[in-house]
């Protein structure tokens, strides 16, 4: 497998004092895309009552097919990923290996994968580093390497790490041994972390998470509403200064699931997310059914330039720069660029509730638009529309509709 150089050299080098053995799988170059089942779906186990929404292999067969028939896969929406409660309560008692439920996956798991791989679609599986998932199912504490060696054997393509049931003093321990474990298969797959979530007293070693995992959850599961989108906007841009450094090309912080397309955001809502999750250059893994979602939101997931955006080959983490009039400014380093000057990612997020679209003002030079050659601005949201040209010195108006969001690209004039 092709070793993966995603820190700064600064890092690197405190990785070799550290002698962490680092991930190496060549994957997660840019933010992974696609859907996963556990906001939306949860544990439904009633297969019965809700044949729909169960936890199952139809569920994911419908997902996928959805996902190619409405055109997501073709833009890079292609994980498909298990959640937690898709095992047997109990491991096989001959090989110690884990079992998925066969009332709910007759088929198995390497059928699945087949499934997926034959639509041009990739198969995630959820795990645990305690000895229990967080639903009570069977987890890979005691078991690493045996579970590594089963999810590679079923041709899994990504692997989602929770961290129930253990403590978070061996919590560590366990995700660089599940992160050797998934190397020594030889089998490329995907691993997704949530060993920061879990420290309370122990401060993350970010250098050594960004060295262990492709992308890992630092903050509370997202749930179906605006109020959970703005607190975890609130921590992201909290602890900004703490994040940048150690996110790139095959390390990304994860902020959690798209919730867009389910029940609890507007319209307005649903951009203010997008263009979060684009400007920080997060995962976009939708939770909702696929099957099911609204033109509007589908046109705002499968928008072109915002994709384009948030999967930009530098993977830069984007930063607020300011707070106008409540609404909350935040710019990433994007290319083109010439020389040190990059092009850039506006968003503008407003926190207002109510009483009308705000007007806000700021000068491109705050936003990090300091090139002489100037920038032309274009609006994501609005088919890529042009705006106007800025330089350094002028200033960048926008309205934007309450708890909505105006997603901006200033591409930096002659650059190519």
């Amino acid at each position: 497998m092709l070793s993966v150089v995603r820190l700064s050299s600064v890092a690197v080098s405190l990785l070799l004092v550290l002698g962490v053995d680092a991930l190496d799988n060549g994957l997660a170059r840019t933010p992974p895309m696609g859907w996963i089942s556990w906001e939306r779906y949860r544990c439904q186990l009633d297969c019965k009552n809700f044949p729909d929404e169960c936890i199952s292999e139809g569920l994911y067969m419908r997902m996928a097919d959805a996902l190619v028939k409405y055109g997501y896969r073709d833009l890079g929406y292609v994980h498909v990923n298990i959640d937690d409660c898709w095992p047997k309560l109990v491991r096989d008692p001959k090989t110690n290996r884990l079992v998925a439920d066969p009332q709910r996956f007759p088929s198995g798991i390497k059928a699945l994968a087949k499934y997926m791989h034959d639509r041009g679609l990739k198969l995630g599986i959820y795990g645990d580093a305690g000895f229990l998932t967080c639903a009570g199912y069977p987890g890979s504490g005691l078991h690493v390497e045996l579970d590594a060696e089963t999810f590679a054997e079923w041709d899994v393509d990504m692997v989602k790490f929770d961290g129930c049931y253990v403590g978070e003093n061996d919590i560590g321990e366990v995700y660089q041994n599940m992160s050797r474990a998934l190397n020594k298969t030889g089998v490329p797959m995907l691993y997704s972390c949530e060993w920061p979530l879990y420290l309370n007293k122990l401060k993350p070693d970010y250098a050594k998470i960004a060295a262990t995992c492709n992308i890992w959850r630092n903050y509370n599961d997202v749930d179906d509403n605006w109020d959970s989108v703005k607190t975890i906007m609130d921590f992201y841009a909290a602890n900004q200064d703490a994040f940048v450094p150690y996110q790139g090309p095959g390390a990304f912080f994860d902020p959690d699931m798209l919730v867009l397309g389910d029940y609890g955001l507007s319209y307005d809502q649903s951009k203010a997310q997008l263009a979060l999750w684009t400007i920080w250059a997060s995962p976009l893994f939708m939770s909702n059914n696929v099957e099911a979602i609204e033109r509007s939101i589908g046109q705002l997931l499968k928008n072109p330039h915002m994709i384009d955006m948030n999967q930009d080959s530098e993977g830069h983490m984007g930063k607020r720069v300011k707070v106008v009039n409540n609404v909350h400014i935040f710019a990433r380093p994007i290319l083109p660029k010439t020389g040190t000057s990059y092009s850039y990612g506006l968003a503008f997020v407003n926190r207002n509730e109510g009483g009308g679209p705000t007007t806000v003002s700021i000068t491109a030079a705050n936003c990090g638009l300091t090139d002489s050659n100037g920038y032309a601005l274009t609006d994501i949201f609005d088919g890529n529309k042009p705006v106007g040209v800025v330089g350094p010195k002028d200033v960048v108006e926008v309205t934007v509709n309450p708890t909505g969001a105006v997603l901006l690209k200033a591409t930096l004039n002659g650059a190519k």
